[in-house]
């Protein structure tokens, strides 16, 4: 009986170092098993749209003022009309100024006919050439006295100076309106200036290149659509900002259709050139309070996390300004899966593979 239960006993230990066996080796195989993919950043010269926000502005927008002090008589327009070159918009009462016409010219008929007697009465040697002369400058002064009172007539009437859309009325019908009071303003759409602000770096790329990559520029609107039609950069401020380190671009965009109007906002979109950027999966990168991470892999395999700096965004993925450099391996997944300085299992996969099949290597 005795026997019997030491072969028992036996048979348990090896039972129980049996099975501490197979777990020690499940759990090895399972580690050998777990290998997370890492990669290297790219590096190549390439292209980056970058966006940066925008004032648009009409090619032509002034205010219109009152000329001449009155009682607005008659509007001839409305908010918000196009109207042409030349087109009556504004008439402020006249009366006063008809009456200095007539006066004038009256007092300039009067003056011409002193002159004239006086002239004959030179031709016949009666009256002295000092005498002619000074009745030609009272003539000459009373028809330029007629000429004022026609401008000042002219004035009362306030004309388009270029065709374009007016703004909402400053004044009303009946209103007595002063000389320079403001009546309205126009805007000439038919090509808008939209203004934005560049950095100093990206300036001097836009100067040393200045391909058309660079001068042709697209126009995202407000609600996030793209304007139908390209823009040209074609003038570029004298001085930068000292205090935001930016300089002011200022591209022209038709607008044959009138969609834009004076005082809108958007973003310029312009394609900037990167020379050798080092280029890595947006999948690569976490945030922790608004920076960005990525987890470097060590030559013993050892993660480690490291702050970057984005350079340029585009789709899938980022230009690094700094914080890697061309031979480091970064893990491509498991981001999640890892902690800070914990060693793990490797499969190495080149970076033109990973940025070209970046749909194939999602987590």
């Amino acid at each position: 009986m005795k026997k019997t239960h030491i072969l028992l006993s036996l048979f348990g230990l090896f039972a129980l170092f049996g099975m501490t066996g197979c777990s020690s080796n499940a759990e090895e195989k399972k580690e050998e098993e777990v290998k997370f993919l890492v990669t290297s950043p790219l590096q190549k010269d390439t292209l980056a749209t970058k966006d940066y926000v925008c004032q648009v502005h009409a090619i032509q927008h002034i205010e219109v003022r009152a000329l001449e002090k009155g009682y607005l008589q008659k509007i001839f327009v409305d908010e918000g009309q196009y109207v042409k070159q030349g087109q009556m918009m504004f008439q402020i009462m006249p009366v006063v100024y008809n009456a200095e016409l007539q006066k004038s010219q009256a007092e300039a008929n009067y003056v011409g006919i002193e002159f004239q007697n006086t002239k004959r009465l030179a031709d016949s040697n009666i009256v002295s050439k000092n005498e002619l002369a000074l009745a030609r400058a009272k003539f000459d002064k009373a028809n330029a006295d007629v000429t004022l009172a026609k401008t000042h007539l002219q004035f009362t009437e306030i004309r388009a100076p270029f065709s374009g859309i007016m703004d909402h009325f400053q004044v009303r019908l009946g209103s007595l309106v002063d000389d320079g009071d403001l009546l309205t303003t126009l805007s000439d759409n038919s090509k808008m200036w939209v203004y934005f602000n560049v950095p100093e770096a990206e300036y001097l790329a836009y100067k040393i290149h200045h391909d058309d990559n660079m001068k042709h520029v697209r126009l995202v609107m407000a609600n996030n659509e793209l304007f139908d039609q390209p823009g040209e950069v074609q003038t570029i401020e004298a001085d930068f900002n000292n205090e935001t380190g930016n300089i002011a671009f200022r591209a022209t965009f038709p607008n044959p259709k009138g969609l834009l109007r004076h005082g809108e906002t958007g973003s310029v979109r312009m394609t900037v050139p990167l020379k050798n950027a080092l280029i890595i999966p947006q999948k690569a990168t976490f945030e922790v309070l608004e920076k960005k991470y990525v987890y470097v892999v060590d030559k013993n395999n050892v993660v480690r996390s490291r702050e970057i700096a984005i350079a340029a965004e585009m789709p899938h993925i980022f230009v690094v300004q700094s914080g890697l450099t061309k031979g480091d391996r970064i893990l491509l997944e498991g981001l999640r899966q890892v902690k800070e300085n914990e060693k793990i299992h490797v499969n190495y996969v080149q970076p033109a593979s990973v940025i070209s099949n970046l749909g194939l290597y999602a987590e």
